[in-house]
């Protein structure tokens, strides 16, 4: 009996403490939250009476505040700002220096070229970095003709040639066919993935020719350049896995189809990306 008891004190402990709580969230959300239809105060069930909702506003299109790049030929006391701005390229203030380029805009042009052949490879480096940000194609050919450079280190010379295709891919298909005969065999991996960029029929005989290359993942590079610009399909090989003999077999499938094909042959358009997801 006492048990009893002392469980039904317990239970009326319990509802009036629910009971608190819910008039103290309803006294805090006002009539957003009460005892609504159905509501039983005695057994402490509360039946919560939602916010009515309202659709967000419409974002509205934010001003363009960009500023344009100066396009006016630097003065001279500019001109000697940008020349001390090279060697900082080279230390922790490389990104704020490119900024500064950036801000001065294609007439600093000059003075960034004349970088590409500074002591410092950081600041060939970034001097070339700074120029695919500009997007100006003027110093296209100082590109390809550091990307020539057997001296030069890899690193650089790559990062020149994708910063050559990317401001003028149509000027590239002579460097791409020097680079793919390059002893580096990153230099020439960098070829053969760059070359997917590049829509012109002169670089396919160039990736055809690296099919056969000493690297497996040189030729596999290729190949999948190859199927991306003329999406023509071969039989299927494992390339991955793939020997020098088996390479130089597979190669020669390529070569033939080119063959018959070349003087009639065009590139098909590039594929349309996809879009968003509603």
């Amino acid at each position: 009996m006492g048990g009893r008891a002392s469980r039904q004190a317990r239970y009326t402990a319990w509802t009036a403490l629910c009971l608190g709580i819910a008039a103290a969230v309803a006294g805090w959300c006002g009539p957003s939250l009460s005892f609504g239809q159905g509501a039983d105060p005695e057994s402490g069930f509360v039946n919560p009476t939602p916010m009515p909702y309202e659709m967000p506003p419409k974002l509205q299109e934010a001003p363009n505040t960009t500023v344009a790049p100066a396009n006016k030929p630097l003065t001279e006391e500019e001109l000697k700002r940008a020349e001390a701005l090279l060697p900082l390229l080279d230390s922790k203030q490389e990104y704020w220096a490119m900024g500064e380029f950036v801000h001065l805009g294609p007439p600093v042009i000059p003075v960034l070229v004349k970088g590409l052949g500074m002591a410092a490879p950081r600041i060939r480096y970034n001097s070339i970095e700074t120029l695919i940000i500009l997007k100006d194609p003027s110093p296209v050919p100082a590109l390809i003709e550091l990307a020539k450079q057997p001296e030069e280190m890899s690193r650089v010379r790559e990062h020149a040639l994708r910063a050559a295709v990317r401001l003028d891919p149509a000027l590239t298909p002579p460097l791409l066919d020097v680079l793919a005969k390059d002893p580096n065999e990153s230099v020439r991996k960098a070829a053969a993935f760059e070359a997917r960029y590049v829509r012109a029929k002169a670089v396919v005989p160039t990736l055809i020719g690296l099919l056969s290359d000493s690297e497996r993942f040189v030729a596999l590079t290729a190949v999948q350049s190859l199927w991306l610009l003329t999406r023509h399909s071969t039989d299927m090989h494992d390339w991955e896995a793939s020997s020098k003999e088996q390479r130089v077999e597979w190669a020669q499938e390529w070569i033939d189809w080119w063959q018959s094909v070349k003087d009639t042959y065009e590139l098909p358009p590039p594929k349309s990306p996809r879009k968003p997801l509603s």
